[in-house]
């Protein structure tokens, strides 16, 4: 007889909470569900058409609304705020002062209440903080630049920034641009009105540390911090240097602080970064990534024994490392432009890496099937569009952007539509909420010969976890006697079908996934 034993998620959740508190989970462990708010783009609070602070405030609801047995809200247990201080840009990465949050945002009173939100809900808070550049209006930069124009080296700001002379050659692959006085060209790899910081000098790296330091003070729980890789431009062993100092300087009083950094490139220059801190998966992401081909029906063996061989990689590097992984974010172009949910690629590749080791990070919108991409205006605002709720929200998109084809299907749409792509997040996060091991456990990956269905196993304080993925359109059966010392009596699916356990044989339908105790 068909042994049939699916479990009810909000009595997953429940009984996956207390199996959590048996074993002594740490509350403030960092194997969480991220979400990237591109922040002027996300709710409108007072109708000027940019996201604000207060606006995401009004949202928390629908991020998480601490009830994790709701099944009303995405659950998320992480938010990234990009940057959120004063600029004059609408993206925020050009900063004028990083002790003051725009007022386009919002104020700090209404940080502390959102922070003070986040941690009532067991969410943390982190801010994207880019320290490599500041923006050329910048108070910093103006002492520099004056400096320069006085020609007096004895001013404590003549070597705030990264400077050759004009006579000098211009170093090969970096760029420099020339003061309005002449007397200097200052480092500005990104742009002109980005000139970029002299970490050699002991000055600057106090002022980025106490800029951290007070943020920390104020109640974040940590940072994501910007192009990390060109503190030193081309020169990884001094940027590991900083950085790993730069951590330990912030973990004396801030042992727990959550940090991941964009190192954009291969794994094998990821992992010379993970000494400081962890670091985005970007091999993984975007349409040329592992994650969007198994998406596409490929092969989730394939899939699994690239995870394990990076997860031992990188613990080779340092124990306490984590994946890192992701599909998209603002930098790139959105993911519902190659994965549509209408063949229910979007939903294969979430429960790919959502349901994974690490830390995953969603990119706001991801969830609904927001589109953008850069295309052939060549503008990055076309990938930071504005969320679409559907209720009346007056958020606009950004400054610049050109982009005409979005989803046709807001927040409130999906809601009423029922099981849709947003539903299929919730109970994605829900389920491995439910099932601690798959975040933290220790990972093993199953080879099941000739098909593309596939899986893994994570241990975890003596339980074990089984995580079966079908990517293709057509049912697949996986005989789970291969797999030793092993016996599940229960199945968890999400997906476009259905899985079923009989005997042995986990039988899973097109495009779903299962978790088996």
């Amino acid at each position: 007889m068909k042994q049939f034993v699916v479990i009810v998620l909000a009595l997953a959740l429940l009984l996956g909470s207390a199996a959590g508190e048996a074993q002594g989970l740490d509350p403030e462990n960092n194997s969480r569900v991220f979400y990237e708010i591109f922040v002027g783009s996300f709710s409108d609070s007072n109708g000027d058409g940019v996201g604000d602070l207060r606006g995401i405030i009004n949202r928390m609801d629908y991020l998480n609304d601490g009830d994790p047995a709701s099944g009303k809200s995405l659950g998320i247990e992480g938010i990234w705020l990009t940057p959120i201080f004063l600029s004059p840009s609408y993206h925020k990465y050009d900063v004028t002062d990083y002790y003051q949050i725009d007022p386009s945002f919002g104020t700090l009173e209404d940080l502390r209440e959102l922070i003070a939100l986040c941690h009532q809900r067991d969410v943390k808070l982190i801010l994207d903080l880019p320290l490599n550049h500041t923006g050329s209006n910048s108070r910093w930069f103006k002492n520099f630049s004056n400096a320069h124009l006085m020609h007096n080296p004895e001013n404590a700001y003549y070597d705030f920034y990264t400077w050759i002379s004009p006579e000098d050659p211009v170093p090969a692959g970096q760029h420099f641009t020339k003061l309005p006085s002449g007397t200097a060209l200052y480092e500005s790899n990104f742009s002109d009105h980005m000139p970029e910081l002299n970490f050699d000098n002991e000055a600057v790296r106090r002022a980025v540390l106490d800029v951290a330091e007070y943020w920390l003070n104020v109640g974040v729980d940590g940072f994501r911090f910007d192009a990390a890789k060109y503190i030193y431009f081309g020169e990884h062993d001094k940027n590991v240097d900083f950085w790993v100092w730069y951590m330990a300087e912030l973990r004396t009083n801030h042992p727990d602080l959550y940090a991941v950094a964009e190192v954009w490139d291969g794994d094998g220059v990821i992992a010379q970064y993970l000494p400081a801190f962890n670091c985005f998966h970007f091999s993984v992401s975007q349409a040329e990534g592992i994650i969007a081909a198994t998406a596409k029906g490929g092969d989730v063996n394939k899939y699994t024994r690239s995870v394990e061989k990076y997860l031992s990689d990188i613990h080779g590097v340092n124990s306490e490392a984590m994946d890192i992984p992701f599909i998209a974010n603002h930098d790139t172009d959105r993911a519902a432009g190659y994965l549509s949910m209408a063949n229910g690629r979007m939903q294969v590749a979430a429960s790919l890496y959502l349901l994974s080791p690490g830390s995953p990070f969603i990119y706001y919108g991801e969830e609904i099937g927001l589109r953008g991409s850069r295309g052939g205006e060549n503008t990055d605002a076309n990938r930071r569009l504005a969320m679409l709720w559907g209720d009346g929200d007056t958020v606009k998109d950004p400054v610049g952007s050109t982009y005409a084809k979005q989803t046709p299907y807001s927040v409130k749409d999906l809601e009423e539509m029922g099981s849709t792509l947003l539903q299929h997040y919730r109970k994605l996060i829900a389920l491995r909420k439910a099932n601690p091991e798959i975040a933290r456990g220790n990972y093993t990956a199953l080879s099941f010969p000739d098909t593309k269905a596939g899986g893994f196993l994570c241990e975890w304080n003596g339980a074990t976890v089984g995580v079966f993925h079908n990517t293709t359109e057509s049912v697949k059966k996986l005989d789970l006697s291969l797999i030793p010392d092993v016996n599940f009596t229960s199945v968890s699916f999400v997906g476009m079908d259905e899985a079923y356990l009989e005997g042995s044989i986990l039988t899973l339908g097109p495009q779903t996934s299962a978790v088996l105790r």
